[in-house]
């Protein structure tokens, strides 16, 4: 294959958007989402659009060349859904596979939605690494998962901002984390420690 000629990814093009569709899932539900509490809702809601758009168009029309882009990309999404498994609070399934509880003030309302959208995302990822980008070194995903910790800090951080901000200015895109805020902040008047 001419390694100049560009080439379609259909799983990193579907990773691309099922990552974004998790962002985006929980930006309506009203807990934020990834660098909102840096950049607010507008601008991160932007930048995570034109992100996918561009990676999307990319995916399918640059060359073999850049295949250890794409893998880099795909790897950090599988990282991040991995963070995501294991930083959170969870159980285990009859099938032994992790099953979120609860993550960054979703609540348990949501999760019956919020996991099936991680392990799409997830699965697309993997098979995208495995399956995708032939002109990549074949161990270049693996330098994504020392990022699964990093993750996991930046996430419940980022977390940690996002209730902050929902508590000194209330709005539509962190009305959940608004409520959780006061919830947390009733139960410690009624059971101080």
């Amino acid at each position: 294959m001419d390694r100049t000629v560009g080439r379609q990814r259909p799983l990193t093009r579907f990773t691309t958007a099922a990552t974004a569709g998790h962002a985006f899932f929980e930006l309506a539900a009203g807990v934020g989402m990834p660098l909102v509490s840096v950049l607010g809702p507008f601008t991160a809601a932007t930048a995570w659009a034109a992100g996918t758009w561009t990676a999307w168009r990319a995916a399918a029309t640059r060359p073999a060349r850049d295949d250890p882009v794409f893998a880099v990309l795909d790897s950090i999404s599988l990282a991040a859904v991995i963070a995501h498994l294991t930083g959170w609070p969870r159980r285990r399934t009859r099938l032994g596979v992790p099953w979120l509880t609860d993550c960054e003030g979703l609540g348990p309302r949501l999760m019956p939605y919020y996991n099936p959208i991680l392990y799409v995302s997830g699965t697309a990822a993997a098979a995208a690494v495995l399956l995708e980008n032939r002109f990549a070194p074949r161990r270049l995903p693996l330098l994504s998962l020392p990022l699964v910790p990093l993750l996991v800090v930046a996430q419940r951080a980022e977390h940690r901002r996002l209730k902050t901000i929902a508590e000194a200015h209330p709005a539509w895109w962190n009305r959940r984390l608004t409520a959780t805020a006061r919830s947390e902040t009733e139960r410690c008047a009624r059971h101080p420690d």
